[in-house]
């Protein structure tokens, strides 16, 4: 079973009561998005494999350590993982960068696919899905499933707000995919919006409402 982390850093649990308010504008959103994410990727990435490589300084000849293997990638899902993906790339800005878009339909709350570009060597990276809200859990698996039908197996998921039914979907849709949550709320409301939460990340993110 893939573990749930919650983050716990006190950085990160100040940022996320500052976009809860409902007076924060857009300009302050989007940026406190952004620097949580960061905060996220830094937890997030604690235990990627290091190498040793021989350096050479401007003295002498030394072992330093660098990130082994897999390269890493981040993939945004659209449009409010945008926001997210800024802060990532501000840490692992060598990662590249893919898009799977979707939107939620009014009427089942299922999601709908409708762009996915990814890079050409998706399947041999590490990946960072990122997307600030875990509600119902529908985009979240299923733009892991679109990822997985591409042969990319490495992938972990950044949540800035989580409910416990988008959690347990998760699980239970993929075990193998560990989630890293900034917050986890108390549950859904009958609109599949999280409570007590932040409203619509993306309309506040991108100042559309």
């Amino acid at each position: 079973m893939s573990k749930v982390v919650v983050m716990d850093h006190p950085l990160i649990q100040h940022k996320i009561g500052w976009i809860r308010r409902k007076e924060t504008g857009h300009k302050d959103f989007r940026m406190l998005v952004a620097e949580i994410a960061m905060l996220m990727c830094y937890e997030a990435t604690r235990d990627l494999k290091l190498a040793d490589v021989e350096i050479e300084t401007p003295i002498c000849k030394t072992t330093v350590k660098e990130l082994q293997g897999k390269k890493l990638a981040v993939i945004p899902i659209l449009r409010a993982g945008l926001g997210m993906a800024d802060g990532v790339l501000g840490l692992i800005p060598a990662a590249k960068v893919g898009h799977i878009g979707l939107y939620r339909d009014a009427k089942t709350k299922e999601p709908v696919e409708y762009y996915c570009k990814l890079p050409e060597d998706c399947a041999g990276r590490e990946v960072f899905v990122v997307d600030p809200m875990l509600a119902t859990g529908g985009s979240a698996v299923e733009a892991i499933r679109l990822l997985k039908d591409k042969g990319v197996n490495n992938i972990r998921l950044l949540c800035i707000v989580a409910a416990p039914e988008g959690v347990k979907r998760m699980q239970e849709s993929h075990p193998d995919v560990d989630v890293y949550i900034g917050a986890l709320d108390d549950h859904l409301n009958e609109n599949c919006y999280i409570v007590p939460g932040l409203g619509d990340a993306g309309d506040r993110i991108f100042g559309t409402k």
